[in-house]
């Protein structure tokens, strides 16, 4: 059997395919935000991120200002933490990191009855070092994130917003676009870790 073995060869073939698969969809998006599409779409195998991803128009140029001078990063979930390029994260001297397993967050979620993620997420805004937010699972994170910008006017350099589901995830998607913050999220129910992953290891590539 005749097959291709090379890993880089794979993605390279793998990202020509893709890019002619887009057709026309492909000249919506400028040559950082189609890098992002394609690696959106090459994680997942579905096209139809073509049409859902929306990009903030200052959203790639300020993740590249925050990445190459060195930032935090906090990721809702340990999934994102562990799918990240942990070399490319160090030699960007960035480092990622979760807190909903924490001690005292999950028992100050159970205490307020509200989910360790939005616990997790009031402890990691009131960290001024932490510049971007990723966020792949749980909408409450983004609701509650909502509520932090516009309660101390404080913004983050970048959302990412991408969190799957059926109960408040599209909705919690779509108030990204009404906030004055560069954001990169997908519309709809679609979204997961996974391609939270996708869009920061791409980001994180360009440099």
């Amino acid at each position: 059997m005749d097959y291709i073995q090379q890993p880089k060869k794979i993605e390279a073939t793998s990202f020509e395919i893709i890019e002619k698969e887009l057709g026309n969809k492909a000249s919506k998006f400028d040559e950082k935000t189609l890098k992002i599409v394609k690696r959106v779409i090459h994680t997942t195998a579905d096209f139809e991120y073509g049409d859902l991803i929306k990009f903030h128009p200052l959203a790639v140029e300020a993740a590249m200002h925050v990445l190459k001078k060195g930032c935090r990063i906090y990721a809702d979930t340990k999934m994102i933490m562990v799918g990240i390029n942990q070399r490319k994260l160090s030699e960007l001297n960035c480092e990622i990191y979760n807190l909903s397993h924490d001690k005292y967050v999950i028992a100050a979620a159970e205490k307020s009855g509200i989910t360790p993620s939005m616990v997790g997420m009031e402890k990691a805004f009131d960290d001024d070092t932490t510049q971007i937010f990723v966020i792949g699972n749980a909408p409450t994170a983004l609701f509650k994130l909502k509520e932090l910008i516009l309660k101390s006017g404080k913004k983050p350099e970048l959302i990412i917003g991408v969190p799957v589901g059926f109960v408040g995830a599209e909705e919690s998607k779509e108030i990204l676009l009404d906030l004055d913050v560069p954001y990169i999220t997908v519309t709809g129910r679609k979204g997961g870790s996974t391609i939270a992953v996708a869009i920061m290891n791409a980001l994180m590539y360009m440099i």
